[in-house]
């Protein structure tokens, strides 16, 4: 394993696929083997790229969230076995019986069969008021009235964001903080990370702005179009830069490695193989004889991917402000080759 320069490569795919700015990393536990920031803000900017860049990271939120959580059960708060209703038994009465032994390990791997709310065709949601937080307790309140998802037998499981917000109800209820709280606390003040939440500043800053899609045409979105994911932000509304999103990822490489850190070494290794197809925010995949933990996230005007070769301890990340067909195909390209290059 050696360092590389697939910058052009990188560039090349970014241009042949229109994606306004692409950055990508490769780093081992402790090393940053490449990383480039290729592109422009936005497609009506000429703000050039810089590894300082933010990105919103949608889905990938959940990894962070998940790693949150985990620090909680390290401090004796949870149990990863604890029962939603053991903290919650006032909302029996009106949620179905069906979700009476649900469990935080079973909301946090998908295995709880809550409806999934992505975006498309999901239950007519109210429009709840009070705080974020009170607006998740109300939400997570009304996803329990509602008739469970029917499991996958292929992959034994239901992927939902609303599942995150049950989870980050639990949480919320024994530390006594808000999941933005918490969020703060671990990632900004205890790690030093510099996390933000929604869409990254670019009214008041040069940034990135995020691209959706319409008429086969990019239109750049401004930070301060309203926007909400319908009270599950703790699974996929978090922004960062790709150089405090690198530190994330070595933190995990190196508790996968069997190094305690933040997290207790034992501890990354329930996140990432304590569940075989979805394990604690991290799909786990086998291609090629090596197991990688994987995750995409969009918000649908970023999108974004992280891979952990847990064989190797390498990971691959790639930060994008742009969502559609077009977008994955190169991130996929891109994706294949460095993990081609640096995992032989």
């Amino acid at each position: 394993m050696f360092a590389q320069n697939h910058e052009q490569y990188a560039d090349s795919i970014r241009v042949s696929n229109a994606i306004p700015e692409l950055s990508y990393a490769v780093v081992s536990g402790d090393k940053i083997l490449e990383t480039n920031a290729l592109g422009v803000h936005s497609v009506d900017l000429k703000d050039a790229a810089t590894l300082n860049d933010r990105f919103h990271i949608g889905s990938n939120t959940k990894a962070m969230t998940a790693f949150v959580i985990a620090k909680y059960v390290e401090k004796g708060k949870l149990k990863w076995s604890t029962k939603f209703f053991d903290l919650f038994p006032d909302l029996k009465k009106t949620s179905k019986t069906d979700y009476y032994n649900i469990t935080l390990e079973e909301l946090v791997s998908h295995q709880a069969r809550i409806q999934s709310f992505q975006g498309e065709n999901d239950p007519a949601v109210p429009d709840f008021k009070g705080t974020h937080q009170e607006k998740r307790n109300q939400f997570g309140k009304f996803v329990l009235t509602l008739d469970p998802a029917k499991i996958d037998s292929e992959h034994k499981y239901i992927y939902s964001n609303a599942g995150y917000t049950l989870a980050t109800m639990m949480l919320e209820k024994v530390t006594g903080k808000s999941w933005e709280q918490l969020i703060d606390q671990v990632f900004n003040k205890d790690l030093k990370l510099d996390v933000k939440l929604s869409w990254p500043e670019n009214q008041i800053a040069k940034d990135t702005w995020g691209h959706l899609f319409e008429n086969n045409k990019l239109i750049p979105v401004p930070s301060n179009t309203d926007y909400h994911l319908d009270y599950t932000e703790p699974a996929g509304d978090i922004n960062i830069k790709l150089t405090d999103y690198i530190k994330f990822i070595q933190l995990n490489i190196r508790g996968l490695q069997g190094h305690d850190n933040y997290l207790k070494a034992s501890t990354y290794h329930f996140i990432y193989k304590g569940i075989e197809g979805y394990s604690l925010g991290w799909f786990n995949s086998y291609e090629d004889n090596k197991d990688f933990s994987t995750h995409s996230g969009t918000a649908g005007t970023y999108y974004t991917i992280a891979a952990i070769d847990r064989r190797n301890f390498i990971g691959y990340i790639i930060f994008t402000n742009s969502f559609n067909e077009s977008t994955v195909n190169g991130v996929r390209l891109l994706m294949r080759k460095l993990k081609k290059d640096y995992g032989s």
